[in-house]
């Protein structure tokens, strides 16, 4: 286990290697799971002032969904997460010209609407975050339907941590990030 600041990480995120190969697993981490995409409760309000940005980038199907349920849903354990396509694909999944499921709001993000990349807990995957009073704990979770991902970054030599630079420094700022490398090279 490492700590940096208030963060204890699993020792998983510099030992393992991964790089998503979305060729070959076409985004089966927006579709697999019991549940849609875990949001922060920060990021319930972005959600609902973007709607009408990411609305018209959801399949139909997405759309209804959403109109249906709402732009995300509260579990039963209390926690948010996004709603879901008869309980498996994220609404906000678009499949790209490949049959590669993308993130509708991402898109927007890349076409300049919103400044809003993706929720975390996605730009962050495969790491989870389990948030306490006092820390946060976070790990790596490791999943079949990533197996191609874990060659790949095999293959090319990069650990969870080098993967996730940028969603990493997002949540935690380039600082923490320093730190972490710095507590990994020691």
């Amino acid at each position: 286990m490492m700590e940096v600041g208030n963060v204890i990480l699993s020792d998983d995120i510099k030992d393992e290697f991964f790089v998503c190969d979305l060729e070959r697993c076409k985004g089966a981490c927006c579709v697999e799971g019991d549940l849609g995409a875990p949001l922060t409760e920060d990021e319930l309000d972005i959600i609902d002032s973007i709607q009408q940005v990411v609305l018209p980038y959801l399949s139909p199907k997405g759309k209804k969904e959403v109109e249906n349920q709402g732009a995300y849903i509260l579990d039963e354990e209390g926690d948010y997460s996004t709603p879901t396509i008869d309980n498996k694909e994220c609404a906000y999944a678009i499949n790209d010209a490949r049959g590669i499921l993308k993130c509708g709001i991402e898109q927007a993000y890349l076409d300049g609407k919103t400044s809003f990349k993706k929720p975390i807990s996605c730009h962050l995957y495969p790491i989870r975050i389990s948030s306490y009073t006092k820390f946060d704990a976070v790990n790596y979770d490791q999943w079949h339907i990533c197996k191609a991902a874990c060659s790949n970054g095999k293959s090319l030599g990069v650990p969870v941590y080098k993967f996730l630079k940028e969603p990493l420094i997002r949540k935690y700022g380039e600082d923490w990030y320093g730190e972490l490398t710095c507590i990994i090279h020691e």
